[in-house]
């Protein structure tokens, strides 16, 4: 029989092993996170993904070009990078690809955790990449054209300040096919959104300042609401402005207890050659509703039907604080249905323009189904009065409900099927 000291000693020795074990492994965990440095493995990450917006000038609040600007931020960093809420992105990755989808890989998660973990070590310098090169004022590269308010308005300290409506001429004396457009307000602090139309030159400008005679004629081009930055079309496509044409910005402004100045202006790269299909601005919308006081749950409708075979380019869903869901869904002549766009967790912060990687087919007499959900109760930290019932309005503490895309129209040339819906 073995004895009780024997039996001791290989107990003891069983755990000095397995203690040697870990620390082995604990070194050998901090050795793997201490090679990754900023030079080498995060920098490249941020130019990719974040430095667009977080540079000089731009949306974001900080600078994370250098690592002087980056280093007192590596664990706010980190934090957002690992719940996902950074790089921004609210479509439901189970439905649809995008072209645009800007979320990082579990492996560039990974790095920038690791990296923050083992004290972010800054690295060789000669491992630094080269900062991306920006145009400075515009992420959508050098615009070829740029038009602008003809003078600055001056915004009130307070009070409601309804739609304005502001027409400049582009002085195009020829038609532009249009490949990027950027609408860049001169005072985000006011700007709670933009809508910029072309206007067909044959209209004439009866009153400016208000909208009148400015609604006729118009081509909606595009617009921006808070955080959105500029668009790029996909191959092939392009907008078209005639020549002579005006812009028109439909100018929402909200006041912050000072005077404040604005002057927005609007950006274009032009098409190298005319655009192969043209785009077209649509929108599933119902101004018909009225949502309950207190109800975190209530559901608004829309649709839209085509009476032509289209090819969906992009969505974007808008509502305003008490925005709380919103999907857009294809039905097609067969009865068939299928969910195109999810966002599970909408935020009027973040209205995201979503871009399928591929256009989505929808033949004549297909339809899309849009269904929104809002949060009227005490729980929404963002609802004005949970009290009160709310209904369609222009200010942000009324709401909308309107699913935006945008489309082309089929050519000829071309079969739209059901089974070609999605390029999933």
């Amino acid at each position: 029989m073995e004895s009780n000291l024997s039996r001791a000693s290989k107990i003891v020795m069983l755990v000095i092993g397995m203690t040697a074990i870990g620390v082995l492994a604990s070194a050998a965990g901090r050795s793997r996170a201490s090679s990754v440095t900023f030079t080498k493995d995060v920098a490249p990450i941020l130019y990719a993904s974040c430095a667009e917006c977080h540079r000089p000038g731009e949306i974001a609040p900080m600078s994370l070009l250098t690592y002087k600007e980056v280093r007192p931020w590596a664990k706010s960093i980190r934090d957002r990078v690992a719940d996902r809420s950074m790089p921004p992105w609210s479509a439901d990755p189970k439905y649809g690809h995008w072209a645009n989808d800007p979320r990082l890989s579990e492996r560039e998660i990974n790095t920038i955790v690791e990296w923050v973990n083992a004290g972010a070590p800054k690295g060789d310098d000669k491992d630094m990449p080269h900062k991306p090169k920006f145009t400075e004022g515009w992420t959508i590269g050098t615009p070829d054209a740029v038009i602008q308010m003809e003078e600055e308005y001056t915004v009130p300290a307070d009070g409601e300040v309804p739609y304005l409506y502001f027409s400049m001429p582009t002085g195009f004396t020829e038609d532009k096919w249009i490949q990027a457009m950027e609408i860049r307000p001169g005072n985000r602090s006011v700007v709670h959104h933009v809508i910029a139309y072309a206007q067909d030159p044959k209209v004439k400008d009866a009153n400016p300042g208000r909208e009148g005679e400015l609604r006729r004629g118009r081509t909606h081009l595009g617009g921006i609401t808070p955080n959105k930055t500029g668009v790029v079309y996909g191959p092939g496509t392009a907008r078209l402005i005639k020549k002579g044409s005006n812009i028109v910005f439909q100018m929402h402004y909200t006041t912050n207890g000072q005077v404040m100045k604005d002057r927005t202006k609007i950006g274009f790269v032009f098409a190298k050659e005319p655009g192969k299909r043209s785009l077209v601005t649509g929108n599933a919308a119902n101004a018909r509703f009225v949502i309950p006081p207190g109800d975190a749950n209530h559901e608004v409708k829309s649709s839209k039907t085509f009476d032509e075979d289209v090819l969906i380019t992009s969505f974007m869903p808008h509502m305003h604080v008490r925005g709380k869901a919103f999907t857009y869904t294809a039905v097609y002549p067969d009865g068939r249905s299928e969910i195109l766009l999810n966002v599970p967790k909408y935020d009027f912060n973040w209205q995201h323009t979503y871009i399928p990687k591929e256009p989505i087919a929808l033949p004549k007499g297909g339809r899309i189904d849009c269904v929104a959900y809002f949060d009227n109760s005490e729980k929404n930290k963002f609802n004005p009065d949970p009290t009160k019932e709310v209904r369609w309005g222009d200010q942000t503490w009324e709401e909308m409900m309107i699913g935006w895309f945008t489309y082309t129209r089929a050519s000829g040339q071309e079969k739209i099927t059901p089974s070609s819906s999605t390029g999933r």
